[in-house]
Order: C-alpha cells, then structure tokens, then sequence
C-alpha cells in the first residue's frame, strides 16, 4: 500500500520525534529526513559535556543513528543533504547530496521545517585572525574537543554568559583550562534577573572564572601564538582560544526564500497546529516564532522540550489528530559546577518590558530537613500578580532539589495556579527529601502574606532610595551574625529575641526597616511592632543574603 510522502528538513530534536510519531500513527507513509550533517537525534544539550570529559565516549552523544532510525521505523533517513530551496507551487524540494555535489528534486504532500537555529557571529573586525570554535553542532564540538587534546590549551576566553557559555566556562575549567568569560550584559545568564544571577557570579569567580560583565568584545588581532581580544573596556585578553557563545538565531533563510511569513520577532510564523503561512508546510523547533506562555507576545524561545513536543504535535495533526501547541514558558535549568540555576515564566525584566504589574518575594529555604545530613539553602525569588497572586514567574538558585521545585512551580504556571494554592500543594516529605513545609509552600506563604497587608516588604534595590534621615534600619540577628558577616551600613542592632524589652529605643515618627539573615526573624520582629502601634514598618525580602550578594554581584 502506496502511502503519502512527507519530508522532514532537519534531523536533530524535533525532526527526529516527529519522524518517530509519524511513523507510529502511519505505517504506510514514505518519510524522509534531510540533515546537511553526517549525524541525527545526537544530544545537543549535552556536547559541553563532551568537552569537559563528563560524557567521556563521543558515541554516548549518538541518541539514534541513520541507521538504526531507519531500520527501526523504516525512514528514509539522508545524511550529508542539503535543502537549498523550496519549490512550493510544484511541492518539491531542491536537495544538495553534500557527499557528490548532485542535486536533484523530491517531492512531498506535507513537509515539516526543523532547521534549528544557528550561532550568531557579528562581524567583530579580526574575527578571521581569531582560533575562533562555535558550539552548535556534533562535528563542530568534536573539533574543539579535538583541538584541545592535540594541543592543551592553557587559556580560553568565552563570549556570552548564557547557557553555552557558562557550561562551556565550567567544562574548560574542568580540563585545567584558564578561562576567561566575557558577557555585554552586567550579568550571567540573561533568564535570571540580576539579583538571582548574582549567586552564579560569585560562584563561577570561586571557580576561578575571571568575569567580564559589562564589557564586549570590539576586535581581535593575533601575535605569534595567541589570539588577542581586544575588549570595550580597554583591556585586552591574550588567549589560545575563543569560544563564541553570544547566543542563537532561527535559522529561516529556507523559509524565507520559499516566501513564507516570518514573524515579528525572526522566527518561522506558524499557527497552534505549527503550520507555516502555507498549510502543507509546518516548522518546529528554534526555528519558529512561539507565544509567551506568561505575557501572551511572540517569542523566541529555543529549548529542547518544546522543539521534541511540537514535533510529536505537528505529526499528529499531519494524521489528523486535533492537537494544538499553546504556548512555551521557559522553563529552563542549567548546572554551573556545583551550583543549579532554574527559572520558570517572566523575570522582572519581562514583566516590566510589557508593563505587567508584579509584586515579588525572595525567600531561602533547605533543600531536605535541616537535622538531615548534607541540607543546603536555595533562594527562590517569586513573582505574582498583585491583584489576585496568579503566578508570573520564578527563579531559584542553589545546589540539591532546585530541579523538583522549579518543576513544581512550572506546573502550577502552567495550570494558573496562584500563590495561595502554593500554601495548599501537598508534596513528598522525608527528612531527606524535604521539609514538612516544603520550600514551595514557604514561598507560597510569604507571598500570600504580602498579598494580604500582614508582611509589608521592602527590596535590596529600593534601600538606596530611602531618605535615612526619617528611616530606621533595624538588625534583628545576633550580635555574632553582625560580627561575622558584616551588617547593612547605618543600621542599630537589636536581637530579635531582646526586641520586646528594648522596643522603647526605636522612634514611632520614623520609618522602620527590619533585616535579618534570610528574611524570617525580620518578619516576625515586622508582626510584633505592626501589632504595638508602629504604622510604617517595612521587612527587607531575602534578608541580608540576598542584599549582600546583590551588592557583591554589582
């Protein structure tokens, strides 16, 4: 039985699940991939590791091989072909066999676009004279790789602090490689507002990483042995390599000379069932312009779990299972060393962008019972809707369980859920797992608490803006804490548990801002005074932590 043709341009995540569905739901049809490079289904996200001799065998990299996707689903799997074009009127495709440099025509009934997206090189002058490695595909991080076995670079230096960037900070380091990481931005990790990506800058600088935040790269030149970037500041770094990590862009050239719509933001326009501007066309993947879950815009947002998704999605609808793709929300997770980084929705550089009203907590909690052996602290920062605390987004940083609570607050996003039903959310508790309130709950605690005037709060950013001369900073940790680490300048010293008796010593004119290490003796010491007549009592979210290592991040 003759079936439907149907291509496939690209073979990496999505193209390869949406090969897979297809062939689960249609027996009959003729699939066929095209992949300009020798590999498909290879693990994107996990080449950095590759690099740092995490993931020691290349071949581990291999998720599914030519050969074994077509024997197992009976694919037409071409490697090393490229599709030049798009000839729409007549359905076909123009494919370059990269291997004899023969080109020849395909037809198709439906094709589905799975381009990716490529790395972004600006034109910086010099850039030719530069030992310049991209990270993007297989055969290029096999490259790198090579490079640095062969010839044991001594020093390297990373453009861009996002997420390539930063694996490939901790997995050059992992080789005893100097490094240097240099990012346009004041921070790291542009998903995290600056205050949560501050705990990465420290820790990434423990890890000797020399940051260069703030700074950009304006040339390069090259003397007898090394590759010299010349920075914005001034200052210039002389260095055996480069790796150019300032981020992705859709990949849309195909598209656009088939004349299909491109969207506002770059990316492959399509509608909730991934079809392009022409309906026997769909595209998946970093290719595609996507809505924001959260605020409702178009996006780019390139990610591995949306790309596998909305392939599965498209193959059904090219089978005629009514499934639609709704929206992406970023939710995203990254280890840096021994430290994790997760976010979830819109960061407070979003919600502002579009003028969303937001209230936010930051609140610090353990990973598993504090009694239990080996709990660490994680800081979660929480941003809600002050009018009924629907959930906008979420960051957290810290070492062990920061996966399962961003999981948990990614759900809750997904299902509208809103702060109060944070509070309520019953989850696994065992000393070694968690706490009887989890971190979750805690934070959903804070938040319904500020959201109904009984936690007024205050934030790190806003202390500068206060007039000290009619404001009270008040540390109610011990006067060892103080000692130890260093107390907010200005600020009096009262304990919490003397803070009754000595109550006389504060001024009912003036306003009171109360800090203590991590937000919770300052929340309670906020209750006892609102409750004994004083009117403008305000505590300092995150508490000393998160203002010292803000300030510290700066």
């Amino acid at each position: 039985m003759k079936g439907r043709k149907i291509a496939i341009v690209g073979g990496v995540a999505g193209g390869a699940s949406a090969a897979a569905r297809l062939r689960r739901l249609d027996e009959h049809a003729h699939i066929i991939i095209f992949e300009r490079g020798q590999y498909i289904s290879y693990a994107n996200c996990g080449l950095p590791y590759y690099v740092g001799g995490v993931i020691k065998d290349r071949n581990e990299l291999l998720v599914q091989t030519p050969e074994r996707m077509a024997k197992r689903f009976n694919i037409d799997v071409r490697i090393n072909s490229e599709v030049e074009d798009i000839d729409l009127e007549r359905k076909e495709l123009i494919v370059l066999n990269r291997a004899t440099g023969e080109r020849y025509r395909e037809s198709f009934d439906k094709l589905i676009l799975a381009p990716g997206a490529e790395p972004i090189k600006p034109p910086i002058p010099g850039i030719e004279k530069a030992n310049l490695f991209t990270v993007r595909d297989i055969s290029r991080i096999y490259a790198l790789k090579d490079y640095i076995d062969k010839e044991k670079p001594d020093s390297a230096v990373v453009v861009g602090g996002g997420f390539i960037g930063l694996e490939m900070a901790e997995n050059l380091r992992l080789n005893g490689i100097k490094v240097w990481l240099v990012e346009l931005l004041n921070q790291v990790m542009p998903p995290l507002d600056f205050d949560m990506a501050a705990y990465l800058h420290r820790h990434l600088r423990e890890h000797s990483v020399e940051l260069c935040l703030g700074d950009g790269v304006v040339s390069f030149d090259r003397d007898e042995k090394q590759t010299i970037v010349n920075l914005k500041s001034g200052k210039q770094l002389k260095t055996d390599m480069v790796v150019l990590a300032v981020g992705v862009r859709p990949e849309t050239i195909l598209a656009q000379k088939a004349g299909l719509e491109i969207g506002e933001t770059g990316g492959i326009k399509v509608n909730q069932h991934l079809q392009t501007s022409h309906p026997d066309v769909y595209a998946i993947g970093d290719a595609i312009e996507v809505i924001d879950f959260v605020n409702g815009r178009p996006a780019l947002i390139p990610l591995a779990g949306p790309a596998n998704k909305q392939g599965r999605i498209a193959a059904n609808h090219i089978c005629g299972i009514e499934d639609t793709y709704k929206a992406t929300q970023g939710t995203a997770i990254i280890k840096v060393f021994d430290m994790v980084a997760a976010c979830t929705g819109n960061n407070e550089k979003v919600l502002k962008k579009y003028g969303i009203p937001y209230l936010k907590s930051y609140t610090h909690a353990g990973s598993h019972a504090s009694y239990y052996p080996g709990a660490t602290s994680m800081a979660i920062k929480l941003l809600f809707s002050p009018d009924n605390g629907k959930i906008l987004g979420a960051q957290i940083v810290g070492h062990d369980g920061v996966d399962k609570r961003i999981d948990v607050l990614a759900t809750a996003i997904r299902a509208g859920m809103t702060v109060y039903d944070l509070q309520e959310l019953e989850l696994a508790y065992a000393p070694p797992f968690s706490s009887a309130k989890d971190p979750v709950n805690i934070a959903g605690y804070v938040a319904s608490n500020i959201l109904q005037g009984l936690h007024p709060v205050i934030h790190w950013d806003d202390l500068d803006k206060l007039d000290r001369q009619y404001t009270v900073l008040l540390d109610v940790r011990t006067p060892a804490e103080c000692k130890a680490t260093g107390i907010i300048p200005g600020a009096i010293n009262i304990p919490i548990d003397s803070l009754r008796e000595r109550i006389d010593e504060l001024p009912r004119d003036k306003t009171i801002v109360i800090y203590c290490q991590v937000g919770l003796r300052g929340y309670i010491a906020t209750r006892m005074l609102m409750q004994r007549g004083f009117s403008r009592v305000y505590n300092l979210s995150g508490g000393y932590i998160t203002y010292s290592m803000a300030k510290q991040g700066q």
